[in-house]
């Protein structure tokens, strides 16, 4: 299937430089262009348009500026409006802030590199197409919305939608894996309201650090007197979800002793309470999550293998929110417009900054962590949009550190110049190796160097402003302010 092309809208008064720019962004791309602009968006630009390009380059001073932008600061107002990237003049940099603020997607100041003019149209097509998704999936019923809280467009979560679309109707025991806060929980309820189960009760039940003789007491029952303070029969977890459900969170800190019995349920069907010898047999299906390395504790002796192979029929992993990017402009949307309605809010978007520090995060807690930022965001949000400011420390240090002193083109630059004079020093300056290893022409190695102020004498030091780890070329080519 061939891949659809991302619609470009250019508004520039420079014909001539807009017919350059149009035939230069390349195949990828489908431009339209419009040389006035108006106050409005037409229905046909809103519908049409993937990403608004601008050109206010040559437009003079500030005041001419933001009023050939007029139109831009209604863009908050227009959810359906696709990202704007402006383009400015060398002594517009202190405008850039501004038109940000008035709800820009990104700005590009002087001439534009086109590789980099396409990757940033690329970044703010994805984040229009995550925006326009969550619109589609927001009025759909209660088992998609939960399936929403875990949505993501990267190739690990879309593996995992469609091994649970495969999974869920089939009666089968499911062994979910991965870091606290995934959303494990979550998913499990995902697939009992998909299974031919999703009429009876979901029950669930977490392992995690309780005494062993609680942790029977609570999946088995007892009856009255089968120990002290036992005042009344009291029925457990198993009995609870008969012709349902029954979810083991972090079944890895189940204690040995339980591990067997937990077997022989699984094996014939049935249990016994405490304090009563007589079986009850059970029907359920069973879900398990772990955050542990089951397979290790086998080995080591701390997991029954039987156990282990009776529970592992199917495994679903749910990967780490740092490695689902893609995933975290759509859930903080989702997370924003519940919690908003939730608390009585009237905040409806995300300050540029503010997503982006959340996107570069490394998110140790996962989606529990992103959910509890944004409830404390909304709660401190007094306008329409929640800014940097009203994120944690630990989301604003790191980004906020890379950018006091920098712009976006700044960082690229800085960039640009490493990059440059890396390789130039690996090759012994020989500018033929340098712009094969660099994937460049010649010429445009040597004009990289002139803009660069790259010499012969110099050596490679480190830049103040050196990238996030495990950020590559991509992510600091598309640093906004």
């Amino acid at each position: 299937m061939e891949k659809s092309k991302i619609h470009v809208w250019f508004y520039s008064a420079d014909a001539a430089f807009s017919e350059v720019i149009v035939r230069a962004l390349g195949p990828e791309f489908e431009a339209r262009r419009s040389d006035e602009l108006s106050e409005e968006i037409t229905e046909e630009q809103a519908v049409w348009a993937d990403v608004l390009l601008l050109n206010l380059q040559q437009t003079g001073e500030a005041e001419e500026l933001y009023r050939n932008a007029a139109f831009l600061r209604r863009l908050p107002e227009l959810d359906a409006v696709a990202p704007m990237i402006v383009l400015l003049d060398e002594h517009h940099r202190d405008a850039a802030r501004k038109l940000m603020q008035d709800g820009a997607y990104a700005t590009m100041v002087g001439p534009p590199d086109l590789v980099e003019l396409r990757q940033l149209i690329r970044r703010a097509h994805k984040h229009h197409e995550a925006e326009r998704e969550l619109r589609q999936l927001r009025p759909q019923g209660e088992g998609i919305d939960r399936l929403n809280d875990l949505i993501g467009f990267s190739e690990p979560m879309q593996k995992v939608f469609s091994l649970v679309r495969k999974t869920a109707p089939c009666d089968v025991t499911v062994l979910i894996t991965g870091e606290t806060g995934t959303g494990k929980g979550v998913l499990a309820r995902v697939i009992h309201q998909l299974s031919s189960r999703k009429s009876g009760p979901f029950v669930s039940f977490s392992c995690a650090n309780l005494p062993e003789t609680l942790v029977e007491d609570e999946l088995f029952g007892h009856e009255k007197g089968a120990f002290t303070g036992a005042v009344g029969m009291r029925r457990g977890r198993f009995e609870a979800a008969d012709r349902g459900t029954l979810f083991l969170d972090e079944i890895g800190d189940l204690a040995l002793g339980l591990q067997s019995k937990l077997l022989r349920v699984l094996q014939e069907r049935c249990f016994e309470r405490l304090g009563n010898n007589n079986p009850i047999e059970t029907n359920i299906r069973l879900l398990c999550a772990t955050h542990r390395d089951l397979n290790a504790m086998v080995e080591q002796g701390t997991f029954r293998e039987d156990l282990y192979y009776r529970l592992n029929v199917l495994q679903i992993h749910l990967p780490p929110l740092r490695e689902r990017r893609d995933g975290i402009p759509v859930l903080a949307y989702h997370f924003l417009s519940r919690f908003a309605k939730d608390f009585g809010k009237q905040v409806q978007r995300f300050s540029r900054p503010a997503l982006q520090a959340m996107e570069e995060y490394e998110w140790p807690g996962n989606v529990r962590e992103l959910e509890n930022v944004i409830q404390r965001a909304i709660v401190l949000a007094e306008g329409p949009a929640i800014e940097i400011s009203h994120l944690p420390d630990k989301l604003r240090s790191g980004f906020l550190v890379r950018r006091t002193d920098s712009t976006y083109e700044d960082e690229v630059r800085n960039f640009k110049r490493r990059l440059v004079l890396r390789t130039l020093l690996e090759c012994s300056w020989c500018k033929v190796e340098a712009a094969r290893k660099l994937g460049v022409a010649r010429s445009y190695l040597h004009r990289l160097i002139t803009q660069l102020d790259i010499s012969p004498a110099e050596t490679e030091t480190p830049a103040p402003t050196q990238p996030r780890s495990g950020m590559g070329p991509e992510a600091v080519g598309t640093h906004v302010m």
